[in-house]
């Protein structure tokens, strides 16, 4: 019952129609033929040959989510993207690429030296026994990519990877945490060879800060590395450290978004650095994950805020922008704000005080079909539009060491980050109507957050001409009523151009 459930939300959350002119962090993003995109940890690639901006990550379906081979995608304005196919595809049999082994953390390098486009990723089997990097190549930037080896680097362990090519002299290098073994818990800067065949030297060593998930931003004085701390796909609070050079010395590392957002609920994955005619913007690109379901996981992809004179970085938290790749230029988009304390409640929703909410009031109860909340008057397009839902998920605050049902929607976890041994729920999911419309139901994905702390979730709807619109959002109904997230406010986006 539970997973037929599960696979009923999934399809109604796929069925969404989407558009891509604007970047909307958190949203389910589908290419251009409609489906789901599936990039996970990868990265996204700037190829001069073809004029256009090239990802590639791990691939993940429902029931193949390790081994799943490397996945591309292609675009212009790094809003509307083409699937191309499988870049890496695994091979039956094969000791490293096998659908038994782990393709994790794919990155893409263009090799001036061999005329080659080099992919490298974390190789491992299902154990994390081995931990290797790979090593694919390929003449054409979208592949297919050919297996050419897999190595310990310098001898040493290597699990999460990343890449970094400084733009100034052109160098490459590997990024990688050496594992969770207590003789470990180090991260590597090493620098590839002229051809980025091999690895050569270590240049520093992030010594026993446990971190992994590690990046790199460059600017014209400055480099910035990005990591995130081993809680497994919980998401924590993303650190970054700072240095004149690779080779350090570098800065203690400092908190990159508020305090307890756990970096907008989101791991760092990759820095992507556009040199536009007018303006340099660098995008953080984090995962922002769902062991539950590894392939309903998310992209988080904001803008950096970096201050070489104070030596600070920041990431920038904004529902729905606009990129001019071409200029570098962007712009967030303003849209209407509706406040919880002016929705209607209905069952055994209410309208609860919380000092840290819009106007001191929360929308709390919202368990099942019958207890409800309903933000009326709102103005509409008639053409899709995003709503960015803000909430409060206190699952955090722990029910015990044993799952409650109704409280943990579809996501069987007890406990709580704040007592021994713990678990954090990683997402409620609301139902949400236009209009008394229930044919077309919407699941609205929330995941968990600090004690006070509101995060927001975008979901792409379709509301009527005029201001007469509603919006309701409940809990879904399953035989056991499930509860969605503490609600304040909503914001409804203008239509795309």
């Amino acid at each position: 019952m539970r997973l037929s459930f599960l696979r009923l939300i999934v399809a109604c959350c796929w069925a969404e129609l989407t558009t891509a002119k604007y970047i909307v962090p958190g949203a389910r993003w589908h290419d251009t033929d409609g489906n789901l995109i599936s990039a996970h940890a990868g990265s996204v690639n700037f190829d001069d040959a073809t004029g256009k901006f090239w990802w590639f990550g791990e691939y993940k379906i429902e029931g193949q989510t390790e081994g799943g081979g490397v996945s591309v995608y292609s675009s212009e304005d790094l809003a509307t993207w083409s699937y191309h196919g499988l870049a890496l595809e695994p091979i039956e049999g094969h000791p490293f690429i096998s659908p038994e082994m782990i393709i994790q953390r794919p990155k893409v390098v263009y090799s001036e030296a061999t005329s080659q486009y080099h992919m490298w990723w974390h190789a491992d089997n299902s154990s994390y026994g081995l931990l290797l990097q790979g090593l694919a190549t390929s003449p054409t930037v979208g592949g297919p990519y050919t297996f050419a080896n897999a190595t310990s680097p310098l001898d040493n362990w290597s699990q999460d990877f990343g890449l970094f090519t400084d733009y100034k002299d052109g160098r490459s290098y590997a990024l990688y945490s050496n594992g969770d073994r207590r003789e470990a818990r180090d991260v590597y800067v090493a620098a590839y060879d002229e051809g980025v065949n091999a690895l050569e030297a270590v240049v520093h060593r992030f010594d026993k800060y446990d971190l992994e998930a590690p990046c790199i931003v460059q600017t014209e004085s400055s480099y910035y590395a990005l990591m995130s701390h081993k809680t497994g796909y919980r998401p924590n609070n993303v650190v970054a450290f700072r240095a004149d050079s690779l080779a350090g010395p570098w800065s203690q590392p400092w908190i990159v978004a508020p305090l307890n957002t756990r970096g907008f609920n989101s791991q760092s994955g990759y820095t992507l650095t556009i040199r536009g005619t007018e303006k340099i913007t660098h995008l953080y690109l984090g995962d922002q994950w769902d062991s539950n379901s590894l392939w309903e996981s998310r992209y988080i992809w904001l803008p950096m805020r970096i201050d070489d004179k104070k030596k600070d970085l920041q990431i920038e938290r904004h529902d729905v922008y606009d990129l001019d790749v071409k200029t570098g230029d962007w712009k967030p988009i303003q849209g209407e704000t509706y406040f919880g304390k002016d929705a209607t409640t209905k069952g055994n929703a209410f309208k609860q005080e919380a000092n840290f909410a819009s106007d001191g009031v929360i929308l709390t109860g919202i368990y099942g079909n019958d207890s409800t909340v309903t933000f009326d008057g709102i103005k509409g397009t008639g053409k899709p539009q995003w709503v960015s839902f803000y909430y409060q998920n206190t699952d955090d605050m722990g029910f015990g060491d044993q799952p409650d049902e109704r409280n943990c929607c579809l996501i069987l976890a007890g406990g709580s980050p704040d007592r021994i041994k713990g678990a954090w729920q990683l997402r409620r999911i609301s139902s949400v109507v236009v209009n008394g419309d229930e044919a077309n139901m919407q699941t609205l994905f929330q995941r968990d957050t600090h004690k006070g702390i509101i995060l927001s979730t975008p979901l792409l709807l379709t509301l009527e001409e005029g201001s007469s619109n509603t919006i309701t959002v409940g809990g879904l109904s399953n035989g056991v009523d499930y509860r969605g997230a503490d609600l304040d406010r909503i914001i409804v986006y203008p239509s795309e151009p």
